[in-house]
């Protein structure tokens, strides 16, 4: 059977049969893919410990007909062991770990702009570099933008009139002008749009100076316009620690 070499983040792990696990990863040549390490469960495993969750590894697999198999592993950086030691970052791992696959649902589709951020994002958070919430909100607008998702923050969604606009729409694509709004607009502040912005357009310096208040509605807007496109939501957000650290 052929041999392939790659790279990737090991989105979750699933246990198979008394030893084995079938391994999700999000490649940087193969997209997203399900793969078998055999005997990993066994303590005397070659490279059990390589293949958890957040774990930036150099693998060698080859194709099968179900799932493909881990012949080797090399650990790059393991972001799981660093990260596991704080809850807040934990968490916010974890749920850009679920977007990741969500965001990537057929397998073996290449998707490098989304592989670059999900492997960028947990370097960034790893080396605390900014306030971990800002981190995850600002993987997560960008990850919508590649998706042809982007939301609106400066233009009305609907008819392009300049802004800044009091009202913001999910099912609209973001902000909305008074004439253009539908029935159900969120009213953010334009301190908050500003930050939405910011993160998504990656000005760290403008996303750091932003007030708790902004940070929390931000938060709220993300993750209710990330639903709406997603059509549910994501099942490790409700865990994340929303404390600002700077």
């Amino acid at each position: 059977m052929p041999l392939y070499r790659d790279q990737g983040i090991v989105l979750r792990t699933q246990k198979l049969g008394e030893a084995d696990r079938i391994i999700t990863l999000f490649t940087k040549e193969h997209g997203r893919i399900k793969a078998v390490a055999k005997g990993v469960r066994r303590t005397k495993s070659r490279f059990g410990a390589r293949l958890e969750p957040a774990s930036y590894v150099d693998l060698q697999l080859y194709t099968g007909r179900t799932f493909d198999t881990i012949t080797q592993v090399v650990s790059i950086e393991n972001y799981g062991d660093v990260l596991s030691s704080d809850y807040q970052s934990w968490t916010i791992a974890s749920a850009i770990l679920e977007a990741a696959e969500r965001f990537t649902q057929a397998e073996h589709e290449p998707s490098l702009q989304q592989y670059l951020l999900v492997t960028g994002s947990l370097k960034v958070l790893a080396e605390r570099k900014y306030d971990a919430s800002l981190i995850l909100d600002a993987y997560l607008l960008r990850s919508l933008a590649v998706a042809g998702y982007a939301p609106s923050l400066t233009l009305c969604s609907r008819c392009d009139a300049p802004g800044p606009h009091k009202f913001f729409s999910l099912q609209g694509g973001g902000s909305v002008c008074v004439g253009c709004k539908p029935s159900a607009c969120a009213t953010p502040t334009v301190a908050t749009l500003e930050l939405m912005a910011d993160l998504l357009t990656g000005n760290w310096e403008g996303a750091s100076k932003s007030e708790g208040k902004n940070r929390n509605e931000a938060s709220g807007l993300i993750a209710a316009y990330l639903q709406w496109h997603l059509e549910r939501g994501l099942r490790s957000l409700p865990l994340v620690e929303r404390i600002s650290r700077g």
